[in-house]
C-alpha cells in the first residue's frame, strides 16, 4: 500500500501511565482473564503507553510521516482524532488490518460505518484470539449485503487496485 501512494494509519490500545483513562469496569474485565491492565508483564505493564508490550512490532513499525492512533478503547475513534484526519485527508473509504477481528477491528469498522465510512477488512490480515470468534466476525461484516462494510482477500485486493 505504501507503494502504491495509500496513507497508512496505525493504532493500538493503551492506556495512561497512572491508568486515569481506564474505566474500572474494563480493568475489572482484563483482570478476569489474568492479564489485568496496567499489572506487571512480561513486557512492562499491560496496555499501558510507553511500554515495551504496548510498541507496535518492528515488522509493522510506523514510517516517518505515518500516523500513530492511540486509543483508550477497542474501537480507534473514540477518543482520538481520527475522524478528524481521515475528514481532512478527504478519505472515505478504509481498509482494516490486524488485531482483534472480533474485537477491536470489528469497533473500528462499526464505528466507522457509523460516521459514513466505506469499509473492507483484508480477512486474510487479522485474527482473533479464537477462530470462531474470527469467523463470526467476517460472517457479522457481510450480513445483510454487507451491513457494517466488506470483506476480501489480500490478494484479491491487490488485484482490484491494480
Amino acid at each position: 500500500m505504501r507503494e502504491k501512494g495509500y496513507g497508512i494509519i496505525h493504532t493500538r490500545e493503551g492506556h495512561r501511565p497512572d491508568l486515569s483513562d481506564l474505566p474500572e469496569n474494563k480493568r475489572w474485565r482484563s483482570r478476569q482473564i489474568g492479564a489485568g491492565i496496567g499489572d506487571p508483564g512480561p513486557c512492562g505493564k499491560i496496555l499501558v503507553r510507553g511500554e515495551a508490550g504496548w510498541e507496535i512490532i518492528p515488522e509493522l513499525a510506523p514510517l516517518p510521516g505515518e500516523a500513530v492512533i492511540d486509543k483508550p478503547g477497542k474501537g480507534a475513534f473514540f477518543a482520538t482524532d481520527l475522524d478528524l484526519l481521515l475528514r481532512r485527508g478527504g478519505i472515505q473509504n478504509i481498509v482494516l488490518t490486524g488485531i482483534t477481528t472480533d474485537v477491536c477491528v470489528h469497533t473500528t469498522m462499526r464505528e466507522a460505518n457509523d460516521r459514513g465510512y466505506e469499509c473492507l477488512v483484508l480477512s486474510d490480515c487479522t485474527g482473533a484470539t479464537d477462530y470462531g470468534n474470527y469467523l463470526a466476525a467476517l460472517k457479522m461484516i457481510k450480513m445483510q449485503g454487507g451491513v457494517f462494510g466488506a470483506v476480501a482477500t489480500s490478494a484479491d485486493f491487490i488485484e482490484a487496485i491494480g
